[in-house]
């Protein structure tokens, strides 16, 4: 088998599967997190972002594989999250950029386009650091223009891609020493050769009829299953809700006795589209995958049958799940009539944090952090929101750093990102704003202010490793201050108090202590009395945040 042309329908079977291989290793994806606390979302962060792209793809109707490129990269761009999956975007928004234009590639072009993905990504990331996603990338782009020097053959092109990639990632840990030291290969890096291999799948025609599908809700997380029925009815009336059961079918096409016309995509797509939106069609010789936004859920089940027999059925009612986000979680706030002068939000998890943020005079925040990375697209929406001539985003999480900027530099409203790295940093950053300054003169003085506060936080460790000299077992209570682990010990209150300790110098005047959702106030409390038998001049604060992942987050000022 030689392929000469990629053409624009192969092409959209390559991001559908090279999307699904990396959904269904998400996790594994994961736990190469090289902390071993509960907060490893390279995976997740990567394989939503995919998802997103592999989207915008299946919906276009073109043929173009130049415009489905472009299809893959805005789709990439706005669904984004978490650094990793802003590198992604910045691959395929180069890899894009080379094919404008392109009906079909041909071996050459292909290889070309991955190489000028890999320097448009390393464009985008400041301080580039090798033994990463960026390095796979780039060497497995080499592999690919060598091998396109001697063949015409896309599939070979595409062999030697995955080679270098797999080549490329086991040498991860010779290049960045903590891979080495806890024994992992580098996750984004690992993710990506996850896609990689999903492409050469479709390209060599070794993928399997249960793999063929577009990556939907029903195999995203539980958070983005609320995400995209919330999108669907977020701010209006239930009873405003056109089109209210998400309905998904599949279909094995030709089988069973209700059959009675021949399969064609573009009249069974066009009928469904007729009858509802958010349609999504994903189809092979032998199988058709739907997902569609309907009224009617039992007319897409019957014409479903009319080509062939329903494998799989699920209908959701949108309108009660609507009610019950009504009823659980607080709506967006509508945004202003008048545009304010100034908008600031920040990104944080937990009510009682959210909280906190909000009577420094924080005006939106986005619900997110660790382990929940929001979108560009979402912080978009939040600039929108906060109806404001000029705004600034505290992204209190150095994962979030990227996505904030992708959405400051594509957003019509001037936006600044002060590179908050950690909440407490956010709030010290506050507490410096100047509303009669102008954006840059308030970036510049809350980023100052960074340097005024000691991070720390304390969270429980998933496995046994050892990193940075500290001996870690699984269920440890593991000390982090400024990024580091410094102690792991099976004591939460004792790890705490060190923590602290390590944390205080003879400057140190506020202690902050925010408790998380399975934090206790009586050992909270017992903690503060600690510290301040320890340090007569040091004030403890408590406060309650309810924040996931981490019992305690704390600061000092």
């Amino acid at each position: 088998m030689e392929v000469t042309k990629l053409e624009g329908k192969q092409f959209q079977a390559m991001v559908a599967i090279g999307a699904n291989r990396l959904n269904k290793n998400a996790e594994f994806v994961n736990s190469l997190n090289v902390f071993p606390v509960p907060d490893g979302d390279t995976g997740t962060n990567m394989n939503l972002s995919m998802t997103s792209g592999a989207k915008a793809v299946n919906s276009s109707t073109s043929e173009s594989i130049g415009e489905l490129a472009e299809a893959l990269s805005k789709g990439l761009l706005m669904g984004a999250r978490g650094n990793s999956g802003v590198i992604l975007s910045q691959l395929f928004r180069g890899f894009s950029k080379a094919i404008v234009g392109k009906e079909t590639l041909t071996a050459s072009e292909f290889a070309a386009a991955f190489t000028n993905g890999v320097e448009t990504a390393y464009k985008a990331v400041m301080k580039p650091v090798e033994g990463t996603i960026l390095t796979v990338a780039r060497e497995s782009a080499k592999a690919g223009e060598r091998k396109a020097k001697d063949t015409t053959d896309v599939i070979e092109v595409m062999e030697a891609v995955v080679r270098g990639a797999k080549k490329s990632l086991a040498k991860t840990p010779d290049l960045l020493p903590v891979l080495k030291e806890v024994g992992v290969v580098d996750s984004g890096g690992q993710g990506l050769l996850f896609i990689y291999e999903g492409f050469l799948e479709v390209l060599s025609g070794n993928v399997v009829e249960e793999d063929y599908h577009q990556p939907n809700q029903k195999e995203m997380t539980e958070m983005v299953n609320a995400e995209h029925h919330r999108s669907v009815s977020n701010h209006i009336a239930t009873e405003e809700i056109k089109f209210g059961y998400c309905t998904e079918i599949m279909v094995k096409i030709g089988e069973g006795e209700t059959v009675d016309s021949e399969f064609d995509y573009d009249t069974f797509r066009n009928h469904l589209n007729s009858i509802g939106d958010s349609l999504l069609v994903v189809a092979d010789d032998e199988i058709i995958k739907v997902h569609v936004h309907t009224e009617r859920p039992g007319e897409v089940m019957n014409y479903g049958q009319k080509f062939g027999s329903l494998m799989k059925i699920k209908v959701d009612n949108m309108r009660l799940q609507h009610e019950t986000i009504l009823e659980h979680e607080k709506e967006t706030p509508a945004a202003p009539a008048k545009k304010i002068p100034y908008g600031i939000i920040a990104i944080a998890a937990g009510e009682g944090v959210q909280n906190l943020f909000k009577s420094l005079g924080a005006h939106y925040i986005i619900s997110g952090g660790q382990t929940m990375n929001p979108s560009t697209e979402d912080i978009l929406k939040a600039v929108a929101a906060v109806n404001a001539e000029k705004v600034i985003i505290l992204p209190n999480n150095k994962n979030i750093f990227m996505a904030a900027d992708q959405a400051a530099e594509v957003s019509e409203t001037p936006v600044v990102v002060v590179p908050s790295k950690t909440i407490s940093q956010g709030m010290t950053a506050m507490l410096a704003f100047n509303e009669m300054n102008d954006l840059a003169t308030n970036k510049e003085e809350m980023t100052n202010e960074l340097e005024n506060v000691v991070s720390g936080q304390v969270t429980v460790a998933v496995r046994d490793t050892a990193i940075d000299g500290v001996s870690i077992s699984k269920d440890d209570y593991m000390g982090i201050i400024e990024g580091k682990i410094k102690i792991a010990k099976p004591s939460r209150e004792e790890v705490t108090v060190e923590t602290l300790r390590q944390m205080i110098s003879e400057d140190s005047e506020i202690v902050t202590i925010i408790l998380g959702e399975d934090a206790e106030l009586a050992e909270a409390e017992n903690i503060a009395a600690a510290i301040e038998a320890d340090f007569e001049d040091v004030e403890v604060e408590i406060h309650e945040g309810n924040q996931p992942v981490y019992p305690y987050i704390l600061s000092v000022e």
